[in-house]
């Protein structure tokens, strides 16, 4: 009987949001493809795997994937693993779960933590329906293109982007799309993690220099889906401007960020933390 092909979610950051399923998986199976083997392998080391492993990305998968459907149909079963979260999702695998379902091999998801759903629920965005759009485009005209397409789309946005071109990214939803509610969702569940959420042009005035990994969250246009404000105040107001600057972070471009996340001006911020410094106590 042929293997099984298994899909296995793993941690985005915190190395505890993996399932119980997910590291019995890992260890009954033959072989682990995985996108990197050196990060999986910090992952195999904590929860004592020892099954081998064997590269599997974008630049290879091709060139090996036929060898894997045969390991698979000689009755070995795989797991599947991305760098973080659910393989697949905007990471390579697919060649290998095409032809292995085109071999006649059984292929099962071994569900798990995924960035999406994990911005999605914590932004304060409708949920009910939403898309799913991978990175945007490089190239800047495909990705004027991709912004014109985005503003006949009705429902919740949800996408990734790379620090180095988010600036751009918002700016150009600004020029196409209009004033939008946007969430930032930065490092989820590590330990510099922060989500802001506002009108993209103010998040555009107070992105800074955008470090770490982003999910991006953008409301339907006159959805009346604003977020409530949440009143800054105390010890978590001073720890969220510690964990935006802890990594290098210039304080002033935090201040800006928590001002459009609060919906106050910059100064007025700056009243709101002394104030929390005097709540907090030495």
């Amino acid at each position: 009987m042929p293997g099984t092909l298994y899909l296995v979610a793993t941690p985005i950051g915190n190395l505890e949001d993996i399932t119980f399923r997910a590291v019995r998986t890992l260890r009954e199976v033959r072989l682990i493809a995985a996108e990197d083997t050196r990060r999986t392998g910090k992952l195999l080391r904590r929860y004592g795997v020892s099954t081998p492993s064997t590269s599997l990305h974008d630049h290879n998968e091709r060139r090996r994937t036929p060898g894997l459907v045969k390991r698979l149909l000689d009755g070995d079963s795989i797991a599947l693993l991305s760098d973080a979260g659910t393989p697949l999702v905007s990471d390579p695998g697919f060649n290998l779960v095409r032809q292995s379902l085109d071999a006649g091999v059984r292929v099962t998801a071994i569900p798990g933590p995924s960035a999406v759903t994990a911005a999605l629920v914590s932004s304060g965005a409708p949920v009910a329906s939403f898309t799913f759009l991978g990175f945007p485009p490089r190239g800047l005209n495909d990705r004027k293109r991709w912004c014109d397409e985005l503003a006949r789309e009705p429902r919740t946005l949800v996408f990734f982007e790379s620090p180095h071109r988010l600036a751009t990214t918002l700016g150009l939803l600004e020029e196409r799309l209009g004033e939008r509610t946007v969430a930032l969702c930065r490092e989820l569940t590590k330990l510099h993690e922060s989500t802001v959420v506002g009108p993209v042009a103010a998040l555009l005035r107070s992105v800074g220099a955008p470090r770490g990994e982003y999910t991006c969250v953008v409301w339907p246009a006159g959805s009346g889906a604003e977020p409530a404000r949440p009143r800054p105040a105390g010890r978590a107001l001073i720890a969220e401007l510690d964990g935006m600057t802890v990594d290098g972070g210039s304080r002033r471009d935090a201040v800006k960020a928590l001002a459009a996340r609060y919906g106050l001006s910059a100064r007025a911020m700056y009243r709101a933390l002394e104030e929390a410094k005097g709540e907090a106590g030495p």
